[in-house]
């Protein structure tokens, strides 16, 4: 493990440009078969300049060393240096940007957020079956009845909620509580991780580091009074999926799938990942049901098969919350930024009509015991 040794000698100290060797601040620096041990002297490194050290001792040992087996620790005499240098260089508090503390611990114990009534995640086993606009598009129809809502946007990889909201350019901002504020479109509250990097940047992240910001997102966002908090999962049963369930307590889980037979065998896989970490699963959406021609209102065309995610959720005994065609205007919306369903032009049609439907059974509208209730068994 001598190249492991030498790797962490040539770490630079980002103030100064020279190694951590040769400023003689390592401290204690074991190497063990697949482990490591490392204490350095942090005197003068602002708490941002950590970060960047610890990210590349990471990054560099990907591969060499089992990260769970890394151990990294600073001692310091005095960091009041750190403190004076922060507080010279700080930003009034009313524009002070939000800021991602992006760090390798392990996920918290289950915690449940006293402010937000339901937390319900939106998931998919597959990819391009539209759930991203089936959350936003959820959310405005949630909020059309009444209810306070927030949308949670937890695909790192390829986060698409600020093009669906029209927000590309937003900035999320932190309160005086260093709490971020979510940014706010019609009503509806958001985060998403594209807020904080370029459109263009890619995530080259492991599981630890998602899991970071996942939290943040979760306990850091100061999302006030909610009735729901929905989470726009990526699609799969990875780091991120069960980061969320180990980190809250969820209400639920809604599986969208469309009809044809690869995305149903992929949506059923995710579906059972969730049983399986004793998850509720609260029904299905079948999207893109159907095409739903302008002129021709009365006509359907079952382009990728039909009703194969309502068969799918009876012989799982699962509840069928309801199918969403495809119209011009949806994909419209899309494009332009501005929800289907936040715009009164579309009153009326199928796509309106289907996630109405969908609201009212997550509220219990349309029933005398309640959809909680009757799906959860309180």
């Amino acid at each position: 493990m001598n190249d492991v040794k030498t790797l962490i000698e040539s770490i630079k100290n980002p103030e100064t440009g020279n190694t951590l060797h040769s400023e003689n601040r390592i401290k204690e620096l074991k190497v063990e078969e697949n482990a490591l041990t490392l204490v350095y002297d942090r005197e003068g490194i602002s708490p941002l300049q950590k970060r960047q050290i610890e990210d590349i001792i990471y990054n560099e040992l990907s591969g060499k060393v089992d990260e769970d087996n890394i151990v990294i620790k600073t001692v310091s005499k005095d960091s009041s240096d750190v403190l004076a240098k922060s507080e010279k260089t700080a930003k009034p508090k009313s524009e002070q940007p939000a800021n991602l503390k992006v760090g390798h611990g392990s996920i918290p114990k289950k915690k449940k957020i006293d402010t937000i009534k339901n937390i319900i995640a939106i998931s998919s086993g597959k990819g391009g079956v539209g759930k991203s606009t089936v959350s936003v598009n959820l959310a405005y129809a949630l909020h059309r009845k009444g209810k306070k809502v927030g949308l949670l946007d937890a695909d790192i990889y390829g986060p698409s909620i600020p093009m669906l909201l029209g927000k590309r350019d937003a900035k999320p901002l932190a309160n005086d509580d260093k709490k971020i504020m979510p940014v706010e479109v019609e009503g509806v509250k958001f985060i998403s991780f594209g807020l904080f990097i370029g459109e263009k940047d890619p995530v080259i992240w492991r599981g630890p580091m998602l899991g970071g910001v996942l939290n943040q997102f979760l306990f850091d966002v100061d999302w006030g009074e909610l009735d729901y908090l929905l989470i726009d999962l990526p699609p799969g049963t990875g780091d991120v999926q069960l980061s969320m369930i180990q980190a809250v307590e969820m209400a639920g889980v809604i599986g969208v799938s469309t009809p044809q037979d690869v995305a149903l065998l992929d949506s059923t896989k995710g579906l059972k990942m969730f049983e399986q970490v004793k998850t509720p699963i609260l029904g299905t959406i079948e999207n893109m049901s159907y095409f739903v021609p302008d002129d021709m209102p009365e006509k359907k065309y079952h382009i990728f098969g039909n009703g194969g995610v309502k068969k799918a959720s009876e012989s799982l005994g699962l509840e069928f919350l309801g199918e969403v065609p495809l119209e011009i205007a949806l994909r419209e919306s899309c494009d332009q930024g501005v929800p289907y369903m936040s715009n009164q032009n579309n009153e009326g049609k199928p796509v309106w009509n289907a996630y109405l439907s969908i609201a009212n059974k997550l509220t219990g509208e349309d029933n005398k015991k309640g959809f909680f209730n009757r799906i959860l068994g309180k």
